[in-house]
């Protein structure tokens, strides 16, 4: 059996010198790319800043450790921004069809496939996982989002037959606006897996990415307005843990879909509860 010493192991495990100045070098020119710059909320169809600042955190690239950009918070004024333009374009979104919102989803998938390698790039710097995984997420998130443009059509009530010539019937009907909150591993994969049913369904949607990976859901919402998807349908919220409390017990949230450890999630049941 071969020994090592733990000096030795740290030796073995550091970064080479040329692997360092790489990746510092990398990092310079991934905080002056317009993915990075670019404000990271996405209300009514756009991008923006918040309105209401109530702290600020860091944007890092994993593979250094490096601050890309400071991201500030949303508070309560942006959160009701957010709500209320998801409660407007749910006025038009529910009246469609689902073959007509379907057919938003699926063009939507088809332009996340056509700009895969960008999107891919992007959770890299988002995540720091290999290139190769992240072109898999991108894909399996095309083909979530296509398979709820597919599904929105069929999705119908129920016609059963009663004694003596009655009948009765079930319509499924859309709640209103949903609201998510998404972990860091698979940040695009959260962003289309808790929207695209909710979309489908006729509901609209309020996501608040987690603080350490903001980017790629944002360019989600610029994949869905390219697609056709009515301003307001889908909106980001950026922040830490406030803005996610201001969310989860917003009075206007039909539903929460979260993702992430076992006493946040049950302090956010517990909270939904207690707004009803």
């Amino acid at each position: 059996m071969i020994k090592f010493s733990n000096k030795l192991a740290v030796e073995m495990l550091r970064p080479c010198p040329y692997v360092r100045c790489f990746h510092r070098c990398l990092a310079t020119s991934i905080s002056s790319s317009s993915q990075v710059q670019a404000p990271l909320n996405f209300l009514s169809g756009k991008r923006c800043d918040p309105s209401e600042n109530i702290g600020n955190f860091d944007l890092k690239y994993p593979a250094t450790d490096e601050t890309l950009r400071q991201v500030p918070s949303s508070g309560e004024r942006d959160v009701n921004e957010a709500v209320g333009q998801a409660r407007e374009g749910f006025k038009s979104w529910s009246k469609l069809s689902g073959f007509e919102r379907g057919n938003v989803l699926k063009r939507a998938a088809n332009i996340m496939r056509e700009r895969l390698e960008e999107l891919a790039q992007t959770e890299v710097l988002d995540t720091g996982k290999p290139i190769w995984e992240a072109r898999c997420d991108v894909q399996g998130c095309a083909d979530t989002v296509d398979y709820y443009g597919g599904l929105a059509a069929r999705i119908s009530g129920e016609f059963l037959p009663l004694s003596n010539g009655c009948f009765s019937y079930t319509v499924r009907e859309p709640l209103g606006v949903v609201g998510g909150i998404g972990a860091w591993n698979y940040p695009l994969q959260m962003a289309s897996w808790k929207s695209s049913p909710a979309l489908a369904c006729g509901n609209t949607f309020v996501f608040k990415p987690s603080p350490l990976t903001p980017l790629t859901a944002v360019m989600l919402g610029e994949v869905y307005k390219e697609a056709g998807l009515p301003d307001g349908c889908y909106n980001i919220i950026q922040g830490e843990t406030k803005t996610g409390q201001l969310l989860t017990t917003h009075p206007n949230i039909a539903k929460m879909s979260f993702t992430g450890s076992v006493p946040t999630g049950s302090k956010i049941m517990e909270a939904c509860a207690k707004v009803g």
